[in-house]
């Protein structure tokens, strides 16, 4: 009998003479893909296998269960970064708004215009069936982008450029527009009228200098020499 395909999965192209060392990247790559595009639940390991144009027993070499290949694919895209993001923050030279300005950008460019983005909506929709995904993505990229956020406005109170905020509350000035892009994304028509005309860019821009506005002191509260 011969064996089928599932309409929703591309094979990939044959890859001779692949690097071994290739095959966790390309599969982690295939395993992003069909996540944002399927869900978890929906998502099967022989899907993933066939996207990275490998055999079901070879991804389980790299990756025992479907859960280790979505902590995987979460670490490589999202929560393995803090680690270079705590050390952008520890050497920048700028203010704290232009630091402010450059997270804004930073997000972007590396997590929100990218398929990664995804992941968080995946989460925020599949939280209540998957608790332990829920959990290990609330402490692997929630809580390490709650303190680096909380970091950045410190160091803004402690410079005297910022006012002092509650910061248990002020982190949300900062994450809150940046939440509403990536769950918008990729079913922006529904929260945009005109989408076509909507520029991300100019989003963040603006949004990055409306947080600053509430941030900065205020003429009266400059602190004497």
């Amino acid at each position: 009998m011969p064996t089928t395909l599932p309409d929703s999965v591309s094979p990939a192209p044959p890859r001779r003479g692949r690097r071994k060392e290739a095959r966790p990247g390309e599969l982690l790559e295939a395993a992003l893909d069909l996540f944002v595009e399927k869900g978890f639940a929906a998502t099967k390991v022989d899907e993933v296998a066939v996207r990275a144009g490998v055999s079901k027993g070879t991804l389980f070499l790299y990756f025992p269960s479907k859960e280790d290949l979505f902590k995987a694919v979460v670490r490589q895209n999202i929560a393995g970064r803090f680690a270079e993001w705590d050390l952008e923050l520890e050497t920048f030279e700028g203010t704290s708004c232009e630091l402010v300005e450059y997270c804004f950008q930073s997000w972007w460019e590396r997590v929100g215009s990218t398929k990664a983005s995804g992941l968080g909506k995946l989460i925020l929709s599949e939280a209540n069936n998957f608790p332990e995904i829920a959990r290990f993505y609330r402490q692997e990229v929630v809580e390490p982008g709650h303190r680096l956020v909380r970091r950045i406005l410190q160091r803004g109170i402690d410079r005297g450029e910022f006012r002092a905020l509650d910061l248990d509350h002020a982190i949300y000035l900062v994450l809150a527009p940046l939440m509403f892009l990536m769950f918008s994304q990729p079913s922006m028509s529904l929260c945009i009228p005109d989408p076509d005309k909507f520029s991300p860019q100019e989003y963040i821009r603006l949004q990055a200098e409306n947080v600053l506005q509430g941030l900065l002191v205020r003429p009266a509260q400059v602190r004497p020499a």
